[in-house]
């Protein structure tokens, strides 16, 4: 059985078909709901002045436990059936494999920050309406494959949950959330120097790519996935996306190990001009780690951990899945404990400020969170009911608002505004996340 055998593009899509509706619905108050968002928004400003600091909540149990490996304990999957069955594996193993993803692949570490940041804590559990019925994240934890929960609000985490036996020191997968990483990357190396622009193409960095239509696709369609080159992640049930993993990450292709460039470059036909069509295709942040990699010559995870993880006061080690070449995976692979997470998110939502010091620049996450006049068929309700920006997903509404997302429910929901983060790990993908999502930030915005 070949790896990567679903297609995350194929779920997002429907989440993102059966959220919109309700992003919309989720804003307007129900009859009854204006006395009722009043008592919250009271309850909320009791909790924020009584600074009241429970601590983190831990269950063992959760949604259909059983279906989810509860009586293994949860465990983490044999390594030799876990690389044969691949992401996202079969429900009972995904809980030990999703929290542990280095004991079935190679990753790289990022170390922790010598002087972690702290945050300030509040409790408050936000109600919102679903099925026409009153709710709250308690009553959401217990009807959804969640296996952490947490949000934040500028310094101060309101909630924080965890299910199915996970802790605050487990190193969850992001998923596709590592995309929106390479994202960053990509607008720190520019800044730096490393890299001169988002319109320079991938061959001028990596020899390796001439001649190839990636290797002449700006870089600036790479992060807005619509280079143009054909990459079926949906096609045959996502063949070629189980081709590169085969090649490119587990190193063993049919005809003997390729290697990253050539893994890539087996993909080279142009069915499109770069910059006209979006089209999701895991391989083109593949293709910006490569030119990271080469543009800055040291690992991502190096670059990363200087520019980002130390500054962030990041409280734990991260790892990043590596390849076959050792080169970090640029569409999947990420892991970090759910406080770093939002760590990583509260700085979006600063627009690239902590603790004074511009850590991103601010007009690249404008930039990247944005789009052009010329580029509309980016935007929310275009290609599909969601947008796309420098690999970051861009929500539907008046409001700017953005998301790092992963297959199987793994989300960083942003609102820069009100410095508002929604951070969430998980075993599927729900449409009510977007839901929850809407009634937070409508609640605490």
């Amino acid at each position: 059985m070949l790896p990567h055998r679903t297609s995350r593009r194929a779920l997002l899509v429907g989440l993102a078909a059966s959220a919109a509706p309700r992003l919309k619905s989720a804003q307007a108050a129900p009859d009854g709901a204006g006395p009722r968002r009043d008592a919250v928004n009271r309850a909320v400003g009791a909790a924020l002045e009584t600074g009241a600091s429970p601590g983190p909540n831990f269950v063992h149990g959760g949604p259909d436990a059983s279906r989810y490996g509860e009586a293994s304990g949860y465990a983490v999957p044999e390594r030799r059936k876990a690389i044969s069955q691949g992401n996202p594996w079969s429900p009972e193993d995904r809980v030990g494999a999703f929290s542990h993803l280095d004991e079935i692949y190679e990753t790289r570490r990022i170390a922790r920050s010598a002087t972690p940041s702290t945050f300030n804590r509040s409790t408050v559990d936000l109600q919102y309406v679903h099925a026409g019925r009153p709710t709250s994240l308690t009553d959401y934890l217990s009807r959804r494959p969640v296996t952490g929960l947490l949000v934040a609000k500028d310094d101060r985490i309101l909630f924080e949950r965890y299910q199915y036996g996970r802790t605050d020191g487990d190193r969850l997968v992001g998923q596709s959330m590592t995309k929106s990483i390479i994202g960053l990357l990509v607008g720190l190396a520019i800044t730096d120097g490393a890299l001169r622009s988002v319109d320079d193409v991938p061959e001028t960095y990596v020899p390796g790519f001439k001649g190839s239509e990636y290797g002449r696709t700006p870089m600036r369609a790479l992060l807005h996935m619509s280079s143009g080159v054909d990459f079926g992640e949906e096609r045959d049930g996502g063949r070629d996306l189980s081709v590169l993993w085969r090649d490119m990450v587990l190193g063993s292709g049919i005809l003997g190990k390729k290697g990253t460039l050539e893994s890539i470059r087996q993909f080279d036909r142009r069915i499109a001009p770069p910059g006209t069509r979006y089209r999701y295709a895991s391989i083109e942040p593949d293709v910006l780690a490569v030119v990271l990699r080469a543009a800055l010559g040291r690992s991502l995870s190096d670059y990363l951990r200087e520019k980002l993880w130390s500054p962030l006061g990041a409280e734990a080690d991260a790892t990043w899945l590596v390849d076959a070449q050792g080169l970090e995976v640029g569409h999947f692979g990420f892991s970090a404990v759910l406080r770093d997470y939002a760590r990583l998110g509260l700085l979006l939502a600063r627009d690239g400020a902590w603790e004074g010091v511009q850590l991103i620049s601010a007009r690249w996450l404008y930039d990247a969170t944005t789009v052009r006049a010329s580029e509309q068929y980016l935007a929310p309700g275009r290609s599909m009911k969601f947008g796309y920006g420098y690999l970051l997903w861009l929500l539907p509404g008046d409001r700017r608002q953005f998301a790092l997302v992963g297959q199987n429910g793994q989300r960083v929901c942003v609102d820069p505004k009100s410095r508002l983060v929604l951070v969430q790990t998980a075993l599927e993908d729900t449409p009510e996340t977007w839901q929850l999502w809407a009634a937070v930030s409508s609640q605490l915005a």
